[in-house]
């Protein structure tokens, strides 16, 4: 009875290990080079180009390994984006805070390197700039790929690319389009 019991014990826990090593929490942060792509904007008759801005995410992230190979790594984040303009006569920055929920799909090619691919859902929380500008959408949809680069076991970065498939704007032709680089840690 004693060799059951403990191999009973024994199988839990390493089903209880097993499913810890499949789901992980984990925290990021880091640096977006943001930018705004198609058209130039007109505002009082006077056209402005658009430059890119420097900004930042920060947010929490869970990576669900699914098989040896391949998992899903949904994250919750805070992601500055947008771009500076410039005319003949001026320069102003609009900054667009949005909370973005990508949910990537990752290809595991070994234990340090993965691919990663996935939609990016973007909800509008603030926007900060020194135009009156208040046409701005309140939902962003994108594409995000990249890479993940395991350094140790809890500590990571990512290079990502995140192309926006939807108009910030109604009186503007443009969308979102960022690059982010990220480091964090795993639980």
């Amino acid at each position: 009875m004693k060799k059951i019991i403990l191999i009973a014990a024994f199988t839990f826990f390493g089903t209880l290990t097993t499913q810890a090593q499949l789901l992980r929490l984990g925290a990021k942060a880091g640096i977006n080079y943001a930018n705004l792509t198609g058209t130039d904007i007109t505002v009082n008759s006077e056209n402005y180009k658009s430059d890119a801005i420097t900004s930042y995410h920060i947010g929490l992230l869970a990576e669900i390994k699914l098989t040896e190979k391949f998992g899903v790594q949904p994250e919750l984040l805070y992601s500055t984006q947008g771009a500076s303009y410039k005319s003949a006569v001026k320069e102003f920055t609009n900054e667009l805070g949005y909370l973005a929920i990508p949910v990537m799909a990752k290809i595991y090619l070994n234990n340090t390197f993965s691919l990663e691919l996935g939609p990016q859902a973007s909800f509008l929380l603030s926007e900060k700039d020194k135009v009156n500008i208040e046409d701005s959408k309140t939902f962003d949809f994108a594409l995000a790929g990249g890479l993940g680069v395991k350094i140790t076991k809890g500590i990571f970065v990512q290079a990502r690319y995140g192309l926006g498939l939807t108009e910030v704007s109604t009186n503007a032709k443009a969308k979102n389009s960022v690059v982010q680089v990220s480091a964090g840690f795993m639980f």
